[in-house]
């Protein structure tokens, strides 16, 4: 036999009908398991591997993907515990339903319109730094494309889900103003997507894209009014570790004495900048962080932070996807967040 094989050759070998045998690939109850063992046996006779899934995907008008567009570069997203967290949380249910996860990101971190407007997608999940202006946004919802953003961007007809950041952030403040903390600074994630460093004004402080940077920032200074702010570039440890350097490597009483990193992989950069410089923690500086990561590789050091479902919300961003493509209208979620105190916060070192 010349040629790729068709259905209709195997059809014809094992003496039932082209539906019968597209039934026997499917798994369909309607055909016998006697039929389907002998399609089965006949197709791998020709060398058919089964019918084309995109022109079956097209039949169906569905893709079997769900995209999920990550807003930064997959080197900093797949060294983030949380971003890592948060996939498998998705996965975990789109794998339990067939259905496939296509990650959507460019060069620069965000994907390409030309990549959003010609991939087949049934949904697409903002899984981290959802913009409130990107431009892909705007050509999802053009396509028809069903969209769930996790803690951003808010938009009509867009599911959300959240995190309580600015309720977790201000409990994490009054925990160190409780214990006497007075000078304290903050480190945020990137506020706009330019690679920026460095301190934060307030013109730029009101421009802040992200939600969760926005919120978190908020939190802080719902307990201690406006603080010093030192933006990053990306959400990594090494950056955690510049800023870090910068704010503690001053005289002592200049010097904060605690540091609210907006996430643990930060915090983990400001306490590696603490023991270069040869600082305690708790005992000279307190380091707190964000989202409760499982960050291995600081020991016997617990890190204050506030912890948050990061895997159930991943969950309910592609249980969110799969109603959208049945055409269901989900509700939007908040889910709780709540503060662990560990190792890296105590008294200042006045009140010692």
């Amino acid at each position: 036999m010349s040629g790729r094989p068709t259905l209709a050759a195997v059809a014809a070998l094992a003496g039932v009908s082209p539906s019968t045998a597209s039934l026997a690939f499917s798994g369909s109850p309607r055909v016998t398991v006697a039929t389907r063992e002998r399609v089965l046996t006949a197709a791998a006779e020709l060398g058919y591997a089964g019918p084309d899934p995109i022109a079956a995907s097209l039949r169906r008008g569905r893709s079997g993907v769900i995209g999920a567009v990550v807003g930064e570069r997959l080197l900093y997203a797949f060294r983030d515990p949380v971003a890592i967290q948060l996939l498998d949380g998705i996965t975990e249910v789109l794998g339990a339903e067939g259905l496939g996860l296509l990650l959507l990101a460019g060069d620069t971190g965000r994907p390409s319109i030309e990549q959003i407007t010609r991939i087949p997608l049934d949904a697409a999940i903002f899984a981290t730094c959802g913009l409130e202006d990107d431009p892909a946004l705007e050509a999802l919802r053009a396509r028809g494309v069903p969209v769930v953003a996790v803690e951003g961007p808010v938009a009509e007809g867009v599911t959300l889900v959240d995190i309580d950041d600015r309720g977790g952030t201000a409990d994490l403040a009054r925990h160190l103003h409780g214990l006497g903390h007075r000078r304290v600074e903050a480190i945020a994630m990137p506020l706009r997507l330019d690679g920026t460093r460095g301190p934060v004004d307030a013109a730029r402080r009101a421009r802040a894209h992200y939600r969760d940077v926005r919120h978190r920032m908020e939190g802080v200074e719902d307990v201690f009014g406006p603080v010093p702010i030192f933006e990053t570039a990306s959400n990594a440890v090494a950056e955690g570790t510049t800023a870090g350097r910068i704010l503690l490597d001053v005289p002592a009483h200049r010097r904060p004495t605690a540091v609210i990193a907006q996430s643990d992989v930060l915090a983990a950069g400001v306490l590696q900048a603490a023991a270069d410089l040869g600082l305690d923690v708790p005992g000279d500086v307190s380091v707190a962080g964000f989202d409760g990561a499982d960050l291995h590789w600081l020991g016997a050091t617990r890190l204050t932070t506030v912890v948050q479902p990061t895997e159930v919300k991943g969950r309910a961003a592609a249980q969110a996807a799969i109603a959208l493509v049945a055409g269901e209208r989900p509700a939007d979620v908040v889910f709780p967040v709540s503060l662990r105190i560990g190792t890296t916060s105590g008294p200042p070192p006045s009140a010692m």
